[in-house]
């Protein structure tokens, strides 16, 4: 049954995809060459697991940092070490010139940018010349996002950054991946923006793949969660059978990570330091959201 809804699910993001890239707000634009090198003053909201070590990563490369998170102490331990912290969101815009998040689900990224104190109040007039949201949400919301920013101007022009611009960018790896530097970015926007700002995202990973329009980069981070809960699914029903059969589960384990049923949930999932029921849980999560992102097609292609 679970094969089947997400057989099904994939028959409706495939709708979602092509209805949502012939309706696309945007246009096409004359290419353009963007410079990285005013990037000095970079603003991080959302100091969590994955994004107090994507934020470190930057210290370390040298970047000044302004830093917001609704938690008090990791405020104090980043204004212990240094790092300018801000009340607000609209705070950290008015101190940078690029802005990145890293927030738990859409409705976060949503008050962040659109709310009391958000990164827009502003107005038509924004400061930071890129936005850069790395968080996990669904596609409709970072395309959403794109055309807000991209209807305002900015307060000083530099270069050939005339409006500011947003960069859907969520990444693959985990909190190791975040810790080591080694996260994988993928990257929905212009491609001129992309690659003015790949210099910044390698500073916090060892890939960055652009992926197309505004929000490919949240389609590509679905579809990827997608291929990683089917083989999860898959794994569990081998197991179930095996038990059933009188297998034990470290018996199969071993066997399946040493032979052709290897694969990122075998070695992970199933592992010593895998944090399993933690991994599950984002997987339910990452599922309800695909499945979100499927409805909404349905409801876009009547």
């Amino acid at each position: 049954m679970a094969m089947m809804k997400m057989k099904i699910y994939g028959y409706r993001l495939r709708a979602l995809l092509s209805t949502s890239l012939s309706s696309s707000p945007f246009h096409s634009v004359p290419s353009r060459t963007f410079s990285s090198s005013s990037f000095e003053n970079v603003g991080f909201i959302g100091l969590g697991n994955m994004g107090s070590r994507m934020a470190n990563n930057l210290l370390k490369a040298g970047y000044k940092m302004t830093v917001h998170d609704v938690n008090c102490n990791v405020m104090k331990k980043y204004s212990d070490m240094g790092v300018s912290t801000k009340q607000t969101p609209s705070e950290v815009a008015e101190a940078s010139d690029v802005v990145i998040t890293m927030l738990p689900s859409s409705s976060h990224v949503l008050n962040v940018y659109n709310g009391p104190d958000g990164l827009l109040q502003g107005g038509d007039l924004l400061t930071p010349q890129l936005f850069i949201d790395s968080s996990t949400i669904d596609p409709q919301t970072s395309r959403k996002l794109a055309v807000s920013v991209s209807n305002c101007i900015l307060k000083e022009k530099k270069d050939n950054w005339e409006n500011p611009v947003m960069l859907d960018a969520p990444v693959s790896g985990g909190v190791v991946a975040a810790e080591a530097g080694s996260l994988t970015f993928m990257v929905g926007g212009s491609e001129d923006v992309y690659l003015a700002a790949k210099s910044l995202l390698l500073s916090m990973g060892k890939n960055a793949i652009f992926c197309g329009g505004p929000g490919n980069g949240s389609v590509a981070k679905i579809c990827n969660n997608l291929a990683m809960a089917i083989s999860m699914l898959g794994l569990s029903e081998a197991l179930a059978l095996g038990q059933s059969l009188g297998i034990t589960a470290s018996t199969l384990t071993k066997i399946f990570n040493s032979s052709s049923a290897r694969c990122w949930s075998s070695c992970f999932l199933l592992g010593k330091k895998s944090g399993g029921g933690e991994r599950v849980r984002e997987s339910l999560i990452h599922i309800y959201m695909f499945s979100r992102a499927c409805e909404a097609g349905l409801v876009l292609s009547r």
